[in-house]
């Protein structure tokens, strides 16, 4: 049984366990709930509680994820008290000393972590903002004060903003969580950057990968499980085409839950995973559901509701319903909601799936054949304004007094100062837009024949919130014309082809021949007798043959001078 209590105004979960004790103290706030020029800042304020603790000998950890941040701890009763009292301590009174080195903490976890394939998942369908701000770096580290985060602090690390659960046999003696007053924050309502579903994308990873939105139930998770079985069996166990199969399902706090396929393909097996992968979709989606599946992933899950650990290991979800005010159902309760769900089930979330579907297809490829609508990569408009000529090419940049439009190859592309997520600044005046809508435009001034004051009119129109100054370039790393190039002595190098080199040398040799044979003729028409009939075609054969020496010369000046 989960035990409802308080501690200190901090709603509290209580469950038995038969291993080492455990908690955990989850608070309602995430990256979702952050801005993009703000971006960094609730992970920072977690890595600042935890900074003073030093090196432990219990395991310790924290985490940030889209809708809350959790400080989690395994070790004996008086370790776990003494560690969540500090946590708290420390975020009531932030240890701002050590701001600096915990950003740079920071920046090196995001340059040393790798790329997954559904990084790009969340922007793609939700945009610059909310839940799609984890497909980018934490921008707004840079500029974050110690001000910053204690304002953060004080709205979103209270006591009513938090949950405690701990598996063990009671609240430890001496945990003091010395938070501040506030009130319970609602999950942020998701945004949408698709006009259009089901969608796709082309993804940088080699991986097929399904992204859906679905309600909340728990025939949802069984299908999730259904879908795993059945993309295992058509692409690894009988094609023998992927490795990697699987399907989650988790929940996002407001209702609905996301629901995730993935499926990985050497390159040359791409089309036949990409294909595979659709047809089990579609197999789902016109009700063609296993028996043997369904019963098993039920079975497994009720396997897993009697065991005896079941209520601790609950214990995390349990308390994020309590946080996003989600019902949370009893194990009985949850068993018969398993039973309950039948093929009829399974295939209504299948086709919710399908239909709110996004798919990431990998590099040369589509899945329009399949019904699905490419993702917009365009802006649907533009902004009227002071047109400037990009120096290469006949793309043009738009600056107006709502908005920026490039107007070339891949555009057009728009960002509106009112929908601007993030304005990057570089001292060399270089300046990268990107809209709520993801929608992303670079700007380097060296490109355009811009006029200087373009560049104030845009800085002065975005919001200074929005603006985050980035460090200075080095200087070979900002972009010239070829012209300005050339002009600096950088030439590039020609490159000769394969068939110059031989042209040159048989052109030589036989020119050589020619006319050395053409020569020796000539100077035999001045010290010889010649008769006066043989005369006329010996000048000619002579002007023929300096004639053929001068054609085939001709290529080795001309390709020496390309040369040159």
């Amino acid at each position: 049984m989960i035990q409802e209590l308080d501690v200190d105004g901090v709603p509290t979960l209580l469950a038995p366990t038969g291993g080492p004790m455990r908690a955990g103290l989850t608070f309602r706030v995430g990256t979702a709930d952050e801005t993009l020029a703000r971006s960094g800042i609730t992970h920072l304020l977690e890595h600042l509680a935890l900074a003073p603790l030093g090196l432990a000998d219990y395991h310790v950890n924290g985490a940030t994820a889209p809708v809350f941040t959790t400080f989690h701890m395994q070790g004996s009763a008086q370790d776990i008290a003494t560690f969540l009292t500090s946590v708290c301590a420390n975020l009531t009174e932030l240890p701002t000393g050590r701001l600096d080195v915990e950003k740079e903490i920071l920046r090196t976890e995001h340059s040393s972590r790798g790329t997954a394939a559904a990084d790009d998942i969340p922007l793609w369908r939700h945009g610059a903002r909310d839940f799609g701000i984890t497909s980018y770096p934490e921008w707004g580290l840079g500029a974050l004060t110690g001000d910053d985060l204690r304002q953060w602090a004080a709205r979103w690390f209270t006591r009513e903003n938090a949950v405690l659960w701990i598996a063990g046999k009671a609240v430890p003696a001496g945990l003091r969580l010395a938070l501040p007053a506030g009130v319970r924050q609602p999950v942020p309502a998701a945004s949408s950057a698709l006009p259009q579903t089901p969608a796709y994308f082309v993804g940088g990873s080699r991986a097929v990968v399904l992204d859906a939105v679905v309600r909340r139930r728990t025939a949802a998770s069984v299908f999730a499980g259904v879908l795993e079985r059945e993309l295992y069996r058509a692409l690894r166990q009988d094609g023998g085409l992927s490795y990697q199969t699987t399907a989650g399902y988790e929940p996002r706090g407001d209702g609905n839950a996301t629901l995730r396929a993935l499926a990985d393909a050497l390159p040359e097996k791409q089309d036949a995973v990409l294909g595979g992968f659709v047809d089990t979709l579609a197999k789902l989606r016109v009700g063609r559901i296993e028996q043997a599946d369904l019963d098993a992933v039920v079975a497994k899950r009720e396997d897993f509701l009697g065991t005896a650990e079941v209520d601790a290991a609950r214990l995390p979800s349990y308390a994020f319903n309590v946080l996003t005010g989600e019902r949370n159902l009893t194990v009985d309760e949850h068993r018969a909601e398993l039973k309950a769900v039948d093929t009829h089930d399974v295939h209504e979330v299948a086709r919710e799936a399908v239909a709110g579907a996004l798919l990431m297809v990998p590099e040369g490829h589509r899945a329009d054949w399949a019904g699905f609508t490419e993702a917009p990569t365009r802006s649907a408009d533009t902004v009227t304004g002071t047109a400037y000529r990009e120096k290469e090419g006949d793309g043009e940049l738009h600056v107006g007094v709502d908005g920026v439009s490039w107007l070339g190859h891949g555009g057009p592309l728009t960002v509106r100062y009112a929908q601007c997520a993030l304005m990057l600044t570089w001292p060399d005046g270089a300046r990268q837009l990107i809209g709520d809508d993801a929608i992303s435009m670079r700007i380097e001034p060296t490109m355009f024949d811009l006029h200087p004051g373009a560049i104030r009119v845009i800085d002065s129109q975005v919001p200074d919130d929005r603006q985050v100054l980035m460090p200075a370039r080095d200087p070979e790393r900002i972009p010239q014309p070829r012209a300005a190039a050339a002009g600096s002595g950088q030439r590039e190098p020609v490159k000769r082809s394969w068939w110059e080199i031989p042209l040159m040398v048989v052109s030589g040799l036989v020119a050589l021949v020619i006319g050395g044979g053409t020569f020796l003729l000539t100077l035999g028409m001045f010290v010889t007798e010649t008769a006066e009939s043989d005369k006329g075609w010996l000048w000619s054969a002579i002007a023929v043959g300096w004639l053929l020496t001068v054609i085939l010369a001709l290529p080795i000046v001309l390709l020496r001078r390309r040369r040159r």
